[in-house]
């Protein structure tokens, strides 16, 4: 049987296909665990090369994974922030071998969550194996799109598509709503670039912003606001495609809420909101002077979360003031995060150290 990947959508007239968990759909060899298994059988199992198959309760996965994650932790004792790096890729790595069956559309293990994902996402199948790690993310995904998260500066709700990044601490968020409060210059247009799940957007419309054209190189992100929006059309324009989307539009306003760290490998699904790769400034900042207005202004929200973490030296806004030769600093604001939640289970000392940052930049 073929393999997709991805679901096709319409979207303005243009095709767009979702990304999504990839399905398993060929035969394979596995080993059954249930209950009464001894965990470490299976763990054996998955260093040597096998897959694992939960058989009779959603609970038993959740009993491998917390054993799985109990053994690689005697492997990978490092509590610094590149430590905690290494441990989730190689958490990744064996979790993603031990897999759910999904039938109609449902799970086929006893007390599993309902998640309204297999239909829209895999339509043309019937049946099929997932990763019991991608299923935990399309439950949490759906119980956030169906329930929704509110933004306090927003004053409401969204609810994101999934695969769509969506802020859970809101910092960032208050330093422009404060910045747009004050700011004095022409409401025709903006750029919202990486538009996800549109609240940078949200915020321009309720500050007066006359039309929004929201980008995003995450099909995720387009579709699910393309069906969440539905009363925004007017105002907002969404367009997929990387940066600009190729757009020739000059705006008098680009925000940009990029990635905060640095990748390490190849980025793929949500990790390209978390992480950029060397040249995501570079080309962000050449092009984003071609759509300016005159007088117009970037905004880019940063943090410094790579140099406090020692993950990287350098600070990619500060490259471009200093080398760049395109744009000058006409305000920096900053604001000192919360605290971690008493909940996490990681060590997030450096979050006493962390600040967000809010750029306002200005042609040269």
């Amino acid at each position: 049987m073929e393999n997709k990947s991805e679901l096709k959508s319409s979207i303005s007239d243009n095709e767009l296909k979702a990304n999504r968990p990839e399905p398993m759909v060929s035969n394979i060899d596995v080993f059954p665990y249930k209950r009464r298994t001894e965990p470490q059988e299976a763990i054996d199992a998955l260093i040597e090369g096998y897959n694992v198959l939960i058989i009779d309760y959603y609970s038993s996965g959740l009993e491998l994974l917390n054993a799985l994650k109990r053994f690689i932790k005697t492997k990978y004792s490092d509590q610094s922030f590149q430590g905690q790096r290494d441990f989730r890729n190689a958490f990744r790595e064996l979790s993603h071998k031990i897999f759910l069956n999904v039938s109609n559309h449902k799970l086929v293990v006893r007390k599993a969550p309902e998640i309204g994902w297999f239909k829209i996402l895999y339509p043309e199948y019937n049946e099929f194996l997932l990763p019991f790690s991608q299923v935990q993310g399309l439950n949490s995904s759906w119980q956030w799109h169906i329930k929704g998260i509110f933004i306090p500066v927003l004053k409401r709700k969204i609810h994101p598509w999934f695969g769509t990044y969506f802020p859970t601490r809101f910092e960032h968020l208050e330093l422009l709503d404060s910045w747009l409060r004050r700011y004095k210059g022409e409401k025709k247009s903006a750029f919202d670039i990486g538009i996800g799940s549109g609240v940078l957007t949200f915020q321009l419309l309720k500050h007066g912003f006359n039309k929004v054209i929201g980008t995003d190189s995450n099909p995720n992100a387009i579709i699910g606001l393309n069906e969440n929006a539905t009363n925004l059309h007017s105002k907002v324009e969404l367009l997929y495609g990387d940066l600009f989307a190729n757009n020739n539009a000059k705006t008098e306003l680009i925000v940009f809420n990029p990635p905060w760290l640095p990748a390490s490998q190849n980025l793929d699904g949500l990790d390209k909101a978390i992480y950029y790769n060397a040249d995501l400034f570079s080309r962000f900042f050449e092009e984003a002077k071609k759509h300016l207005q005159p007088n117009g202004r970037v905004v880019l929200l940063f943090s410094n979360l790579a140099q406090i973490t020692k993950v990287d030296d350098s600070h990619p806004i500060e490259k471009e003031l200093a080398e760049g030769e395109r744009f000058e600093k006409e305000l920096f604001l900053q604001k000192k995060v919360r605290s971690a939640s008493k909940k996490t289970q990681r060590d997030q000392t450096w979050r006493s150290l962390e600040m967000v940052e809010l750029w306002v930049l200005k042609v040269k």
